[in-house]
């Protein structure tokens, strides 16, 4: 465990940094750019999404297979050969996405999206150099799976805050010292994306067994892991198809500009998702773990107590995001009217997010299993109800009938999908799960949040807005930690542990 938490402490501050560094420059870009220009950004991320079907369950499949082997040492040696397998496919499928992307850049820029102020040959020659990202930082996440599989999760974040790092701050001087294009923004990315996967690659393959021989490419290596693979891929397919239809419908049917404006919002609630992660990422090797060796009443409380965690964490920090969105992207973009325009989409786009957190322990847990059928079977149906929901609503209600979808497709994960994952993993565990890994959390959180935004002024400066934003999120995380009697036990340890501590050190009088 203790290299659990090391690795859940190691994530968050990774994952804090580089949240902070994709959100602190987002204003210095849609400033320089302009909003339109930020659309494309928006684009480009849809675009590398869209392309993760492509991913085929590989990168997942690394990280699964990566802890596995790594605890049964008769499959040590092999790690290598299974690398170098999976590596030779992402690469080869790299270049037929960038090759992909180019050839597209004509018909995008001038069918698909619809700038006014951006020239049809300004997008072409963005789009252009998004081909050239695509191929350069696609292959990161592979790595950073193999590496995660593997618990070396500290060197994985270090990595991460410093690319995120040079991304944000080295656009900004690009942008101010070069040329404040979208062409420019996206050279820059070249460069990190380039630097960032190599840097992966490196380290993944420092970490593996050393073996005299070479390692090679091996057919018998995917006959091993085709099976999980191959449902990831299904998965992979409606899970993608679901989480970016708003936004491919929203960029043919909204403005460049609108485009933009959903962008921002999914750019804030995106960053909560980011808050998941860490636990996800240091707990699903654990689970892969737990799995084969038949400890179910370990995994049982690892799982809750997982969580617990994720509950405390994301529901203070979502209640007071969906409540006080004006106030957050007033003080972050500097620009009422971006605020006013963007704030609504947010609150429920942050609803929705914070929903599909709290899915993550319980999907990680399935993969575990290798159960992967649930997850697709359950997107699949989503697909067929929800997709002519969003074109409708989308028509009707524009960026907002997008968010809505998502606020709602995520509600039936928590009704529906969890219900029915619980009747064969962990049986007798949903009710733990209902009250007290979410339940409890969720109420204390959103009561803070709600008499917060009665009694807090709406006139306030900014400075005395974000501290007090600061405060209410504080004491939404401390009572939701106080109502889990698990996370409350851990607390009261740490408060003792802590005052024997400060007693040893204060002598006698």
């Amino acid at each position: 465990m203790a290299s659990v938490k090391r690795n859940i402490i190691a994530n968050y501050a990774g994952s804090f940094w580089s949240a902070l560094m994709g959100l602190a420059f987002v204003p210095l870009y849609i400033k320089f750019m302009g909003i339109e220009a930020y659309g494309l950004v928006g684009f480009f991320g849809t675009l590398v999404a869209l392309f993760s079907i492509l991913d085929m369950g590989l990168s997942v499949t690394l990280s699964r297979e990566m802890a596995r082997r790594s605890s049964l040492t008769e499959q040590e040696a092999t790690t290598r050969d299974l690398l170098r397998t999976i590596e030779t496919i992402y690469w080869g499928v790299a270049v037929i996405i960038g090759a992909a992307v180019i050839m597209l850049s004509f018909p995008i820029a001038r069918y698909w999206v619809n700038p006014e102020k951006l020239t049809i040959a300004d997008v072409q020659q963005a789009v252009l150099i998004m081909g050239l990202v695509v191929v350069l930082r696609w292959p990161f996440g592979m790595y950073m799976g193999g590496l995660m599989g593997l618990q070396r999760q500290v060197l994985v974040n270090i990595i991460t805050s410093i690319s995120a790092t040079l991304r944000g701050l080295g656009a900004v001087a690009v942008l101010i010292m070069v040329s404040s294009t979208i062409q420019a923004f996206f050279m820059w990315q070249i460069v990190v994306s380039g630097a960032e996967t190599f840097t992966m690659a490196a380290c993944l393959w420092h970490s593996l067994p050393k073996k005299n021989q070479k390692a090679t490419f091996k057919k018998e290596i995917l006959g091993e892991v085709w099976q999980f693979a191959a449902g990831m891929t299904g998965i992979a397919v409606v899970s993608t198809v679901l989480t970016l239809t708003d936004k491919i419908v929203l960029s043919k049917m909204l403005t460049l500009e609108m485009f933009g404006y959903y962008t921002l919002a999914w750019t804030v609630a995106g960053a909560l998702n980011r808050m998941a992660g860490p636990i996800v990422s240091a707990l699903f090797p654990r689970f892969s773990q737990l799995v084969p060796s038949g400890d179910v009443k370990g995994l049982t409380t690892l799982y809750h107590k997982s969580c617990q965690i994720m509950s405390v964490i994301i529901m203070p920090i979502s209640a007071i995001l969906a409540l006080f969105s004006y106030e957050v992207l007033s003080i972050w973009t500097g620009d009422p009217l971006i605020a006013q325009q963007t704030c609504l989409v947010l609150s429920v786009l942050i609803i929705g997010t914070a929903g599909n957190a709290m899915m993550n322990m319980p999907f990680a847990l399935q993969l575990a299993y290798g159960w992967i059928t649930l997850a697709l079977w359950v997107n699949v149906v989503a697909i067929v109800i929800l997709i002519p929901l969003l074109i409708w609503l989308v028509s009707l209600y524009g960026m907002l009938g997008g968010a809505v979808v998502w606020a709602l497709l995520n509600t039936g994960y928590v009704l529906i999908a969890i219900r029915i994952m619980h009747m064969r993993i962990l049986k007798g565990e949903l009710w733990h799960w209902y009250l007290k890994d979410l339940g409890s959390p969720l109420l204390s959180a959103m009561g803070v949040g709600i008499l917060a935004r009665i009694f807090m002024p709406r006139h306030w400066s900014s400075e005395l807005t974000v501290f007090c934003l600061v405060i209410v999120t504080g004491l939404g995380i401390v009572a939701a930690a106080l109502s889990v009697s698990g996370i409350r036990a851990d607390v009261r340890y740490y408060l003792s542990c802590l005052a024997k501590a400060v007693t040893k050190r204060v002598p006698a009088i």
